[in-house]
């Protein structure tokens, strides 16, 4: 009997030392995930988004645009899609998932339907927002090296943004409850834009929230941040804590008092932040399309900015490793489009068949869009026969137009006399390559297109 109570006790011994022993295993690496504060594969290879938002859920026949999207340099596409509350339902997710996988893209999945929850009537709870993945959950399991679940567009408006932590916390926590291990996007507050820094001030508690640790912060920049000071200071508070971040939408500085896009992208490129910037086509306002109808070969400023500008989507675009991705997408030596084949609403200057010789250079004046008093214009600056470094475009107009705002050049004004200089991102170009910077400009009356010279170095 003592015999047996000490065999006893040196089994219980032994079964004591391994429960105290014991270590819960690590959440396993599934898909796309984050580490040590950054998104990485599920080799451990870092992943820095870069990408464009797609509207697909108001503009479901527009599948080309994935390819076209691809045809940038991007690694990333945000897809817009509804629950069926206020747009869709979008029922076609396994379509799309094969049609970003086809592109080589990673596919953020987000609900729109959520926008300004609190504050906008129509909108829908980030509840509802799971309701809807659960819905779309036979189509998402097995795909968490592609996807990325975006649980619900600036899922609160500025009405009580406060109710945003719970909110944001009770629908990670339902995620990962119905068996979701993807990667989970989830944006801010105040319509995405966190004005009242609730997101910044709650990051831990929305982070921990998550049992797979596998969540990242989303903000989403227009004119909040209209100065490098507001970007920087808001980027620092996270970089500083460690916490997961991208870029979710951004616009640009078309006018006054709007995002500065170009501190938003150097900041994004020196942090290793990812970005998409808002969006391919389709908007009621023009000035926020990459092109214009959905059509590649109609590329706005803003488009021409974000895909080939300084720290834009060709020069810093890496694939996801699991398409095969190693590098840097290479800037094209070519012009990557061709003037619109359809008149805005003041025709273009007609642009030559062939490019000018020796250092020369050439250029077109296109009005991209025109209201009353007020139209948004654009000029594309052709290298000749032989490369330049510096580019000079002068005109004057004849109706009494001027020029209120300018991008990608330094333009200057005397009367009705004025003249644009390349910025130090886009005087160097090939033999035959084009640039193009924009404006905004004001007229009364008549907005004729001027007569434009071109001079270079």
């Amino acid at each position: 009997m003592r015999r047996r109570l000490t065999m006893l006790g040196v089994a219980l011994g032994a079964l004591v030392g391994s429960l105290l022993m014991f270590v819960p295993p690590a959440h396993a690496a599934v898909g796309l995930h984050i580490s040590d504060g950054t998104i990485v594969e599920a080799n451990g290879r870092p992943f820095v988004m870069r990408g464009v938002n797609h509207p697909h859920v108001w503009f479901t026949g527009e599948t080309d645009s994935f390819a076209d999207i691809k045809a940038t340099g991007a690694n990333t596409v945000r897809v817009v899609l509804g629950t069926g509350k206020r747009w869709g339902p979008s029922n076609d997710v396994p379509q799309v998932i094969s049609l970003c996988k086809q592109n080589k893209l990673i596919c953020v999945l987000e609900v729109h339907d959520t926008t300004g929850y609190g504050e906008e009537g129509a909108a829908a709870s980030l509840d509802e927002a799971v309701d809807y993945w659960v819905s779309q959950k036979a189509a998402l399991v097995g795909q968490e090296n592609y996807v990325v679940i975006n649980i619900g567009n600036e899922p609160i408006g500025n009405v009580n943004a406060a109710q945003w932590t719970g909110a944001t916390t009770a629908a990670i926590q339902r995620m990962r409850q119905n068996g979701f291990e993807h990667l989970l996007m989830v944006d801010g507050p105040n319509w995405g834009q966190d004005w009242q820094n609730v997101m910044r001030a709650n990051a831990q508690t929305i982070l921990d929230a998550d049992s797979r640790d596998n969540t990242v912060l989303s903000i989403h920049m227009y004119a909040v941040y209209n100065t490098a000071a507001s970007i920087i200071s808001y980027l620092d508070h996270f970089e500083r804590n460690g916490w997961p971040l991208v870029i979710g939408e951004f616009g640009w500085q078309f006018a006054s008092g709007e995002v500065d896009h170009e501190t938003l992208l150097a900041e994004a490129e020196a942090r290793d932040l990812g970005y998409l910037a808002w969006s391919w086509s389709g908007n009621t306002d023009p000035i926020l399309d990459m092109v214009l109808d959905f059509d590649p070969n109609r590329r706005t400023t803003w488009g021409e900015r974000v895909i080939n500008g300084a720290n834009g989507i060709r020069a810093t675009s890496v694939e996801a490793s699991i398409f095969g991705g190693t590098t840097p997408t290479t800037p094209p030596t070519t012009p990557p489009t061709t003037p619109p084949t359809t008149p805005p609403t003041t025709p273009p200057t007609t642009p030559p068949t062939t490019p000018p010789t020796g250092g020369a250079c050439s250029a077109t004046y296109t009005v991209l869009n025109q209201w009353q008093g007020g139209f948004q214009g654009e000029v594309r600056v052709t290298a000749g026969n032989a490369a330049i470094r510096n580019w000079t475009v002068t005109w004057t107009f004849a109706n009494g137009q001027t020029v209120t705002n300018a991008w990608n050049a330094t333009v200057t004004a005397t009367g009705s006399a004025v003249t644009a200089r390349n910025v130090t991102y886009n005087g160097s170009l090939g033999a035959g390559a084009s640039t193009s910077f924009g404006f905004l400009g004001s007229w009364n009356g008549t907005n004729g297109s001027p007569a434009l010279t071109c001079s270079a170095s």
